[in-house]
């Protein structure tokens, strides 16, 4: 099956097979996101999807784990995915882990009984984009929970026996507003406990609602210094409480990477990131945007799975 757009999947799904079951993104509303700007949303007919997972299995493939594409394939009416689901295990029985991007709004959109009933079936991770920790910047970013909706929904998917994962965001606040976001996000972080904490620092396209909030004066982006001290303070709060966070946090725009597993390494990444900040605070400012800002030059996204991961 021919790919439509960009792949946008966590990295902990590099070695899944993707099995596109939408296009785009049924919201495409977030200020700060481009990645289906250019797409019409559609769900792909379950015909097209069966004559894939066909295809993958003439050409030998027994794949063990599926993540299900496009932006958020979980906001798929639940008799849909359990199909999907089924039509899954008929073609590769021993799959037994069915991962997909969500958001808050495509989960509450679902019952307790329709949770319970897709993890029984063998959807295990959901990787959420809970972006900040707090609710005015949520709300400026055009996302379609506060912090509360979150933590509410968060609680009925586990309670359904499935994981939760977090997509965060350095820099989404805003200049001036780091540690204020770390800090937050760290005490909801805590008291949700994802298993999987990805930072995808922020970068700002001039084709995204974003691009013209900083030229209405509305939003001030904060500095890659900022971003690397904001991820510095969340890394020093997270708390573990016996189990294990893995947390991978990207600054692509000045080609910095790390990563770990809390607790065992936390203090090595805190060696690394102060290490960062010691060396950029010897720099003139960068922000990470693709056009010139206060005069300080464009910067260049990276294709993220490609960076370097500087491991403890």
């Amino acid at each position: 099956m021919d790919y439509e757009g960009r792949i946008c999947r966590s990295p902990m799904e590099k070695s899944s097979y993707m099995l596109p079951v939408t296009v785009g993104c049924p919201y495409n509303g977030c200020h700060f996101c481009n990645l289906f700007r250019d797409l019409h949303y559609r769900e792909l007919p379950f015909l097209q999807i069966e004559e894939e997972l066909r295809r993958v299995q003439n050409a030998g493939g027994k794949p063990k784990k599926i993540f299900l594409g496009d932006g958020c394939a979980f906001g798929l009416k639940t008799v849909q995915l359990l199909k999907i689901l089924n039509l899954i295990h008929q073609y590769f029985p021993e799959c037994d882990i069915i991962n997909s991007d969500a958001t808050i709004t495509s989960i509450r959109m679902k019952t307790d009984e329709e949770l319970r009933a897709l993890s029984e079936n063998g959807y295990k991770h959901l990787y959420i984009g809970i972006e900040s920790g707090l609710s005015d910047v949520l709300s400026f970013m055009h996302k379609e929970h506060d912090v509360a909706d979150a933590e509410r929904e968060i609680a009925r998917i586990k309670n359904a026996g499935m994981i939760y994962d977090a997509h965060i965001m350095s820099g989404v606040a805003g200049k001036g507003r780091g540690i204020e976001n770390a800090e937050a996000l760290a005490a909801f972080l805590n008291r949700t406990k994802p298993e999987f904490v990805v930072n995808f620092s922020l970068f700002i396209s001039s084709d995204t609602p974003l691009y013209q909030d900083i030229v209405k004066g509305s939003f001030q982006p904060a500095t890659e210094l900022e971003n690397l001290k904001e991820d510095r303070r969340l890394v020093e709060l997270l708390a573990t409480d016996g189990m294990e966070i893995f947390y991978d946090s990207f600054h692509d725009c000045i080609r910095k990477r790390v990563w770990g597993t809390l607790e065992k390494d936390r203090e090595k990444m805190l060696k690394q990131l102060d290490k960062w900040i010691e060396e950029f605070e010897q720099k003139e400012s960068i922000y990470a945007t693709d056009f010139s800002y206060k005069g300080y030059p464009a910067q260049t996204m990276l294709d993220l799975e490609n960076l370097t991961r500087v491991s403890p």
